[in-house]
This record gives C-alpha cells, sequence and structure tokens, in this order.
C-alpha cells in the first residue's frame, strides 16, 4: 500500500494501537509528537516529527506526502501555558496546515456529547475544534469515545487501584450515571477503517456495555476479588477528596470538568455499539494485572 498516514500521538495510548494496525495494514506512518524520542516498539517504521504548532510553515512540511490524518491532540487539563483554548488554536493550525500540505481526509477524535454552549470548558473546546473539522473542506469522520479502557488505560486501572488499597470507595452522587466505554483495540480499528473510508459522517465510539458508575466500580472490584465498601458523596465532596489524593500521588486524579460530564450522564451517549470487546470479559481476563501499579497521567506526559 502507497499510502502515508500521520498520525498525532502515535506513541501514546490510542494512537500506538492505531499505529500498529495502520502498519500491518501496510500504510507508511508519521508522527507528530511531543516525544519524538519515543519510537519503543516502532523504531525506525515509524518517522518522528515534533509538533510546530508556532512554525506554520513547518507543521505544513511535517504533513507533506500524507493522504491521511488520524488526529488525537489534546489536552486533558489546563497545565502551566496550555489551555483548552490554546489547544483549540492549536488544532486549528494543525488542520489548516493538513489542508495546505494535501493531506485528503482526516479522522478526528473528539468526546461524547460535546457542545459549543457547555459551560465545561473541555467539551465547548471539543465542539469548537469538531467545527474547525467540518469547516476545513477535507473528508472526515469525528469519532466520538466516551472511556476507553486497556491495558494502559488510565480511569479503570486506577479505579482498581484504589480499590485494592482503600477499604471504601466514594461514589459521587448517587452513581446512577451511565458509562458506555470502549476497548482500546476496537477504538484503534474504528479510526484506522474510517481512515480509508470516504464519506462525512460522526461516530459515537461506545462499546458493547452500559453500565452506571456503581455498577462500574463494584464490577472492578468483583474482577479484582477485593471487598470494598461504597459509600455516596456529595460531588463536591468527592472532588476534594480526589484533589487531596491527587495531592499525594502528585498528579490529577479527576478534574471537576470530568465529575461534571460523568456526572450528567455525557459519557452514556445513545446509538449502537461499534466496539464489541466486552469490560466485563476484558476485566475476568486481565484481573490479574489491572490497578497492581497507579497509571499517573503527570508522569506519563509531562516529566518525560
Amino acid at each position: 500500500m502507497d499510502e502515508t498516514v500521520v498520525v498525532t500521538g502515535a506513541f501514546s495510548y490510542t494512537g500506538k494501537y492505531a499505529t500498529r494496525l495502520l502498519l500491518q495494514r501496510g500504510y507508511r506512518v508519521r508522527t507528530l509528537t511531543s516525544h519524538p524520542e519515543g519510537a519503543g516498539e516502532f523504531g525506525d517504521k515509524v518517522a518522528a516529527v515534533p509538533y510546530s504548532f508556532n512554525q506554520p510553515e513547518e507543521l505544513r512540511r511535517s504533513l507533506e506526502g500524507a493522504s491521511m490524518l488520524i488526529n488525537t491532540y489534546w489536552v486533558r487539563f489546563p497545565r502551566g501555558a496550555m489551555t483548552f483554548e490554546k489547544a483549540v488554536e492549536n488544532s486549528r493550525r494543525l488542520i489548516e496546515a493538513a489542508v495546505q500540505a494535501g493531506v485528503r481526509r482526516v479522522v478526528h477524535v473528539s468526546i461524547a456529547n460535546p457542545s459549543l454552549d457547555s459551560p465545561l470548558g473541555y467539551y465547548r473546546g471539543k465542539a469548537q475544534v469538531e467545527e474547525l473539522v467540518r469547516k476545513s473542506g477535507l473528508s472526515y469522520t469525528i469519532v466520538r469515545p466516551t472511556v476507553i479502557f486497556g491495558t494502559e488505560d488510565i480511569l479503570i486501572n486506577n479505579i482498581a487501584w484504589f480499590v485494592r488499597h482503600l477499604p471504601v470507595f466514594g461514589i459521587p452522587g448517587d452513581g446512577r450515571y451511565g458509562i458506555r466505554p470502549i476497548y482500546v483495540e476496537d477504538m484503534a480499528r474504528l479510526l484506522v477503517d474510517e481512515a480509508a473510508a470516504q464519506q462525512n459522517r460522526v461516530i459515537n465510539a461506545v462499546g458493547a456495555e452500559t453500565l452506571t458508575f456503581e455498577e462500574l466500580v463494584r464490577l472492578i472490584a468483583r474482577a479484582v476479588g477485593r471487598p470494598v465498601r461504597l459509600t455516596h458523596m456529595p460531588k463536591f465532596a468527592a472532588y476534594l477528596s480526589t484533589l487531596f489524593m491527587g495531592w499525594w500521588l502528585n498528579d490529577v486524579v479527576l478534574t471537576w470538568e470530568e465529575y461534571a460530564g460523568l456526572m450528567t450522564n455525557l459519557l452514556a451517549p445513545d446509538g449502537p455499539a461499534v466496539g464489541p470487546t466486552s469490560l466485563t470479559r476484558w476485566l475476568a481476563e486481565n484481573a490479574e494485572r489491572v490497578g497492581r501499579e497507579y497509571a499517573s497521567e503527570v508522569a506519563r506526559h509531562y516529566t518525560k
């Protein structure tokens, strides 16, 4: 296959799985990344170029020769000079550079239930980038995942870590809000399949199961074989407890916006499942290792 695909963040979580599949299918892969030294398993199979958002010509050249772009670029929370507004601006520059470089199609990773009117900067920013993609003139698929689970996952792994280490687990609110997690390999397959597609569309990337948050925690506790007592907490009290845990672990456990999105059912969109892998089955198969070590977002992205 004589086509080049640029993947933003090919050495990170979802991007890594998509890159494996692209290479298996015979594509040439190039990545734009904050960590060009982190090729790992890919070695010289993937050309790595640093992000150059502030150098438009360099950014355009980094995309030249590619027919497709799989874009996973975003920030989970503001840190230092990086804000959601800055991430939107960087995304605008990336999409403009893709157009100028002759990229034909973009597969853009968004989030479930983004909204231009959202009071949450994360969801509002994601909606703004979707608008940029739609208006770019590029052929596109916008993929809207909820929680992506797998070996390197943070949320599911860290719930399991807390269950393994704490006798009590705090459930924010009534715990009845939903979540439709998708397996990372199913997500990667969707991204790569859509790169080769033709039509413009938006897909809710949801998995085979819909669980309430309380059901999710109980499922994880059963899988790892740890008895745990659940206690329901007001949202603000639960948030304060995660702030304390974040201070102790030198990490950001959950942000206020993530609490708000979760508790208002933004992670349980309607529509058919596009990922066949069951979280229940995956947990049963991976019970011995899930939650054995805490997965730090800060260590993963900011201390390399």
